[in-house]
């Protein structure tokens, strides 16, 4: 069962105990165990609204956004940035901003929605989007990439590619990729949709495959490393913790 479904449940519960409590005074509602079960509504209402609407915490469970995301690194990302929305449907009912090129963000996977990914926007609606030479171009414009310090990522994590650090002239970011030729395509992207890649560009499933991510399978936008744990791998939880994540 979703985390956030059972949570609402359990929520709903507690209140209505709460509620029974208050009405049916000096009866059995009015129990210790009832009082108990019900003192919990006020924190439980409290941490559904937040990690709901506010600020939710991710674990990352592969490695498609290396060097910028390991496995083992656990995430905080904002529900707000893209709009108000419900729990468990995803409804929007408050918009707010729009994602723009760079940002790293959670949607619902679109073939199974039950599953959350975690990308970055490489282009925004309308954007012509083309992969070159394992160089992106958005619109004709040319994403610079610089070498970059290979001690960035873990001998095991970075294997036989390089570490890189990709512009879009907005924002700078570090990506990984291999010397393997890659496949080249061309693609324009439909409104009201992102295209998305991973940082691990030889190795995420992202929109070359499955195609763009729909507006409304938005999640948010992740913006910190809070904690890491990851017992089979060679970063310490001083190098990932604290991370703003770029």
């Amino acid at each position: 069962m979703d985390f956030t479904l059972l949570l609402i449940i359990i929520t709903l519960f507690s209140g209505l105990l709460l509620l029974l409590s208050k009405i049916f005074a000096g009866d059995i509602y009015s129990s210790e165990i009832y009082l108990f079960f019900s003192s919990f509504f006020p924190i439980l209402l409290f941490v559904l609204v937040f990690r709901s609407f506010i600020i939710e915490p991710y674990r990352i469970p592969s490695g498609s956004m290396i060097p910028t995301l390991v496995v083992g690194d656990f995430i905080l990302v904002k529900k707000y940035e893209y709009g108000i929305r419900l729990p468990v449907s995803n409804y929007k009912i408050i918009d707010n901003h729009k994602p723009v090129h760079g940002d790293v963000v959670v949607f619902q996977y679109p073939q199974d929605k039950r599953i959350n990914y975690i990308k970055r926007v490489i282009a925004l609606p309308g954007d012509y989007v083309e992969y070159l030479d394992k160089v992106v171009y958005v619109n004709g414009e040319k994403y610079t990439q610089f070498s970059a310090p290979e001690s960035l990522v873990s001998a095991e994590d970075l294997g036989d590619s390089i570490v890189v650090n990709e512009s879009n002239n907005i924002i700078k970011y570090n990506i990984i990729k291999n010397s393997d030729r890659g496949q080249d395509f061309s693609y324009t992207v439909p409104d009201k949709t992102y295209f998305v890649l991973g940082d691990n560009r030889d190795n995420s499933n992202d929109s070359r495959y499955w195609g763009p991510v729909p507006e409304e399978n938005l999640i948010g936008k992740a913006f910190f490393i809070w904690m890491y744990w990851n017992t089979d791998s060679s970063y310490s939880i001083l190098e990932r913790v604290g991370s703003s994540i770029e």
